[in-house]
């Protein structure tokens, strides 16, 4: 009777997934705090679009760089210095005192971020067999928008008994202790791990491509320029974080000053979208991977992606166009939640795709998508200011979400690139 395998790659993605928690975590408190930010520094809506900008721009600037990096001394050490760092500069917002301050804090909080999800994909390609990849990454995404559609909650809670100063220390502070348990614990290499036996380790290797790092950096540049799949992947992922990032920063806003949302109906509708795209990662990444056992890796990543953006788009217009604000906020979440269907099958197709260079071609797409987190807030910020019309940003996402779903029918993820 052969060895059972051990479960230790669980453990590894238990740990990865409290990584997407506190990401959210940090991020989406600054939302809910805006208002009082803005007031204590006597920022305009313009500037705080900015605000909410500069943290994307340099996670966008970092991101290549920091999953290459990955990739050469391995997601075990990498992970941990970017925990350390984005936890130290969210404690540092709290000590902002005018426009400049915050700008450069939030810059070096997003530029110390970067790489955060595309290192944790490349640990998952070392650590989780093909058969599972579709299902880990929903549960991995799940974690984040739980903790970004509770985090409102959390945030209207702490502001009882403490100041907007105060709230991001203490969110801060969460990421320290991760980052010292996931540099104790983990190992770049699954037979490194004292708790992975031969069984586990030999399933996982047979179902990944040989993972080794690429000496010759121009040829993999070169191979990720001219490769169609790639640039179609990056270009389809570019709505998926604008949507979201719209979310995460002028939503709240949005609902209270178009849809007249009281406080309390305001922390509920403000994380319903995040809340529901638990529902959407999870059953994108279960059903990308039985499509996938079935049809193939084209039409399992394919009919996800595509209908997931589909749908995206027709709830986003629809909200446009209701005149009951309690409908309206519930298709954003609806449109924002079918975008976030599609997660697993994007993030599943890198390593389909990527193969050792996962990380960075995940970074790749991801920096795509953080181009559209960089406009997000300053379009909506700009249109709103200019024109006093909160329906041309959500027509312009109702766009993208179709652009999206369109590109993904040319998508072939059963194309590694060489």
């Amino acid at each position: 009777m052969g060895l059972k395998p051990t479960r230790t790659r669980y453990a590894t993605a238990a740990f990865l997934m409290l990584l997407a928690a506190v990401t959210y975590l940090d991020r989406i408190c600054i939302s809910i705090l805006a208002p009082d930010i803005a007031r204590d520094l006597h920022l305009t809506k313009l500037q705080m679009s900015f605000v909410f900008s500069a943290f994307a721009i340099a996670y966008a600037a970092f991101e290549l760089v920091t999953a290459w990096w990955g990739e050469k001394i391995g997601a075990r050490r990498v992970l941990a210095r970017i925990v350390l760092w984005w936890s130290i500069f969210t404690i540092a917002t709290a000590t902002a005192w005018n426009y400049g301050s915050m700008l450069a804090i939030r810059f070096l909080f997003g530029a110390g971020e970067a790489g955060a999800w595309p290192n944790a994909t490349l640990a998952f390609s070392r650590w989780i067999p093909a058969r599972e990849r579709g299902r880990v990454q929903g549960f991995f995404f799940a974690a984040a928008h739980l903790s970004g559609g509770l985090t409102p909650l959390l945030v209207i809670a702490l502001m009882r008994i403490l100041s907007w100063r105060q709230v991001f220390a203490t969110c801060g502070a969460v990421g320290f202790v991760w980052a010292i348990a996931w540099y104790r614990w983990f190992r770049d290499e699954p037979r490194d791990h004292p708790g992975v036996n031969a069984a586990e380790a030999e399933m996982i290797e047979s179902e990944r491509r040989l993972v080794t790092h690429n000496k010759h950096q121009p040829k993999l540049w070169r191979a990720l320029a001219t490769a169609p799949n790639a640039w179609l992947l990056c270009l389809a992922y570019f709505s998926n974080s604008y949507g979201a990032y719209f979310v995460m920063t002028w939503l709240p806003t949005y609902l209270a000053e178009r849809r007249g949302f009281r406080a309390e109906q305001l922390s509920f509708f403000a994380g319903l979208p995040l809340v529901l795209s638990v529902f959407g990662d999870l059953s994108g990444g279960v059903l990308t991977d039985a499509l996938s056992r079935r049809f193939g890796l084209r039409l399992g990543r394919g009919l996800v992606s595509t209908a997931g953006y589909g749908l995206a788009a027709a709830a986003m217009f629809a909200s446009v166009y209701s005149a009951t604000p309690t409908v309206a906020a519930s298709l954003i979440a609806v449109a924002v939640a079918a975008s976030m269907f599609t997660l697993s099958a994007s993030w599943a197709a890198c390593m389909d795709i990527g193969g050792a260079h996962s990380a960075v071609l995940s970074a790749a797409m991801n920096t795509t998508g953080q181009i559209g987190s960089v406009l997000s807030p300053v379009v909506v910020g700009w249109l709103v200011q200019h024109f006093a019309d909160w329906r041309m940003p959500l027509l312009i996402m109702a766009g993208l979400y179709l652009l999206s779903a369109i590109l993904w029918t040319l998508i072939n993820p059963r194309k590694p690139i060489e």
